[in-house]
């Protein structure tokens, strides 16, 4: 697989609605498809897949040109090369998940198949479920057969519309763990759409916002989160994700270290972090949990205290603000936002290019 960018530049009217973008994804990774409902994810998805074909677009994926309005190009669905989830698990019922896997597999030209039926067993953890109907499924295993099947036609790139939107929580919590393996088990692009912040804290690695039709924003995950121009920034839910990895430095008092450009972090040496030295993890700071202080405290229970430099300000109406920092150390720039009150930034004199030190009170692992 080619890692050039997907293409999708689109205007598609409606009586209530109307769609125009134009957007570059890029070929590998997950990207998110994020915003409330009626912004035009699913729809930007169907223009991909060749479903809506009034649409008048251009649609490039890797070397293939899908669609080109402007020259009357346009291929049907059943050639475009890409593997499509919904958000019901679409299986035949009266075949078994082995069947299933194979369908989809059959429906595949012997030229293009670039893996056999069953490579996404052990990826997905439904090996044992081959014999089964799908009748004698949990939701979360229909769901992960679901991506199986559309795993086993090859696809240039695996479009995924809401699939955790039609199970409960236990059963979503089921499947995430598998979902977070797409990063660097698949070496072709992931569109997902969601308008769950959580599905995108874990599972995104670029996020295009999307709101009435139209795009606001794309980019990697981490900057749009932290954009304060942004809805993701807004409220009490504002959040940095910081991309680190377990070091190898022995734990100590029950902690572990995680390192990050050259900075770290302490957090408890729980059962989720007794993985190798080397490890990836993303690791979720709320705003909210972020304090600042204009000296370094000697005398605090804090463990993690980082030095910041102020980079902007944003007031809101409920006596809050959200501060922009950049961490100091790193080469490579690490953003952080902190909440706190107005009447604190006035005592401190929080302005734009100060440097304090940021006071991380919580750390969550997301993946």
């Amino acid at each position: 697989m080619s890692d050039a960018p997907l293409t999708l530049k689109a205007h598609l009217a409606r009586d209530t609605f109307t769609l125009d973008v134009d957007l570059r994804l890029p070929g590998k990774g997950i990207t998110a498809l994020f915003g409330p409902s009626g912004s035009g994810k699913t729809t930007c998805l169907r223009i991909l897949a060749g479903l809506e074909p009034t649409a008048h677009a251009h649609v490039v994926v890797g070397d293939e040109t899908w669609q080109d309005s402007e020259r009357g190009l346009f291929v049907p669905v059943h050639r475009r090369a890409l593997g499509y989830v919904f958000q019901e698990a679409s299986l035949f019922d009266h075949l078994t998940v082995e069947k299933n896997l194979r369908f989809g597999f059959d429906r595949t030209p012997p030229a293009q198949r670039h893996h056999p039926w069953d490579h996404a067993l052990d990826l997905l953890g439904i090996a044992h479920l081959l014999q089964r109907r799908p009748n004698e499924l949990s939701g979360g295993e229909r769901q992960r057969v679901s991506i199986a099947r559309a795993l086993a036609t090859s696809p240039r790139v695996l479009l995924m519309d809401e699939p955790l939107a039609a199970l409960d929580a236990a059963r979503k919590a089921e499947i995430l763990p598998w979902l977070e393996q797409l990063h660097t088990a698949l070496q072709i692009p992931v569109v997902y759409v969601t308008h769950s912040a959580d599905e995108l804290m874990r599972l995104a690695d670029h996020v295009i916002l999307l709101a009435q039709g139209q795009m606001q924003a794309q980019g990697p995950v981490q900057d749009i989160l932290t954009r304060t121009d942004l809805p993701l920034s807004q409220g009490d839910a504002a959040s940095t994700l910081i991309e680190a990895r377990i070091s190898g430095a022995a734990p100590a008092d029950g902690l572990c270290v995680l390192d990050f450009g050259g900075a770290h972090l302490l957090l408890p040496h729980t059962q989720a972090l007794q993985r190798p030295p080397g490890t990836p993890l993303r690791v979720r700071i709320h705003a909210r949990d972020v304090s600042l202080a204009l000296d370094k405290a000697a005398q605090t229970s804090v463990l993690n205290i980082l030095p910041a430099t102020v980079t902007g300000l944003l007031a809101d109406d409920t006596g809050q603000v959200l501060v922009s920092l950049q961490l100091q150390g790193p080469p490579t720039p690490v953003r952080l936002l902190s909440r706190i009150s107005q009447l604190s930034a006035r005592k401190l004199g929080i302005a734009p290019g100060m440097q304090l030190f940021a006071q991380i009170k919580g750390v969550a692992l997301v993946r």
